[in-house]
């Protein structure tokens, strides 16, 4: 197994030593747009939760938002009782999984080395497992089965259109009919649950690489810098049109060269024009989401990273010289689409500038 050791890299052991530069930090975009069903466990009751939802009248399993009341039969007959119904319920089950992540450094690196090794390992971990969760939630949530593609192609195989106004609309028009409602609320940045009142929208969330699109694509685009009074959903909003808001990050990756042969304005994985017209573009999913579109799962809450802080020059019979310290972390967390109807997936291609 490998961790830090003094040869691991090199030491600035007599040198000018300048200083510690900032590390790239990933930021979490789909954990903290309000559109899930944040759902605590625990300790020592179960590993699996089960999501219900009353079915309305005339709705099933698959097609759970649709009401079907007709009018005629709903008439009473003077002195007779109508005849009396049930409810159906429909359960999503989501059972947790165990993540975790470990560095280890000798006791000489925390005895020689100049810098505080454990104490940069200790901020990577934490900023690490949060990018995990979002990636787990990126991958659960791309999966959808109710998808929209550029171009209004069969395949995203065949996908080397760019985003388009209509095909938003189009999105818009089916969440609408499906009766999803528009998140009003935004998950604060620290493990407590907070929330704070912004206008009524689906919250669009895809890779950076369309950020050129959506200002050129979509006539009418506004930039967060025009809002005025409205304030931002999160530090990564860029922008809205129509019944959409725009978020974006660099680590909501597309499916590399997926699409089809990129035209001569079309991204390709190493991001330059397809001036030979023989490669396939990569395809960007869009996550469209809508309040309680999708739920996620920790086992006792939010802030319930089981943290690991062992110090090199512990002595115990797995290390009676005490030379090996650790920092890692655990968690069980889970991800579930809860309503499949109510979020859309938009798969594209990106312009290549």
């Amino acid at each position: 197994m490998s961790g830090q050791v003094m040869n691991t890299q090199a030491a600035r052991i007599g040198r000018f030593k300048g200083r510690i530069l900032k590390h790239a930090v990933p930021q979490e975009v789909i954990g903290r747009v309000g559109a899930s069903v944040k759902e605590q466990i625990p300790k020592n009751v179960s590993e699996t939760v089960v999501f219900r939802r009353w079915l309305p009248k005339g709705a099933t399993s698959s097609t759970p938002n649709t009401w079907s009341v007709d009018p005629a039969a709903h008439v009473l007959s003077e002195g007779q009782t109508p005849g009396a119904e049930s409810v159906t319920a429909q359960d999503i089950t989501a059972t947790l999984q165990e993540y975790g992540v470990l560095y280890r450094f000798s006791n000489r690196v925390n005895d020689w080395y100049e810098d505080d090794i454990p104490m940069a390992m200790k901020r990577l971990c934490g900023e690490r497992m949060g990018l995990l969760l979002e990636m787990i939630r990126y991958g659960v949530l791309k999966a959808g089965t109710n998808v929209y593609r550029a171009g209004n192609v069969a395949s995203r195989s065949s996908i080397n259109a760019l985003v388009s106004g209509n095909l938003l609309r189009n999105v818009a028009r089916g969440l609408s009919l499906n009766l999803a409602s528009k998140i009003t609320s935004v998950l604060s940045a620290s493990p407590n649950i907070g929330t704070q009142p912004i206008e009524a929208a689906f919250i669009a969330v895809s890779s950076t690489d369309l950020e050129s699109d959506y200002r050129s694509q979509l006539s009418g685009f506004v930039h967060i810098s025009e809002y005025g009074q409205r304030k931002a959903i999160h530090e990564n909003e860029l922008g809205s049109w129509e019944q959409f808001r725009f978020v974006t990050s660099p680590h909501l990756t597309p499916y590399l060269a997926a699409g089809a042969t990129a035209t001569a304005n079309t991204r390709l994985s190493n991001g330059v024009p397809n001036s030979a017209g023989t490669e396939a573009c990569d395809v960007y999913p869009i996550l469209v989401l809508s309040e309680e579109s999708y739920g996620d799962v920790m086992l006792r809450g939010m802030d319930s990273f089981d943290v690991t802080a062992i110090p090199a020059g512990q002595k115990t019979k797995d290390d009676p010289l005490g030379q090996r310290g650790y920092v890692g972390a655990t968690t069980y967390f889970t991800a579930v689409r809860l309503n499949e109807l109510q979020m859309a997936v938009i798969e594209v291609a990106a312009s290549s500038l």
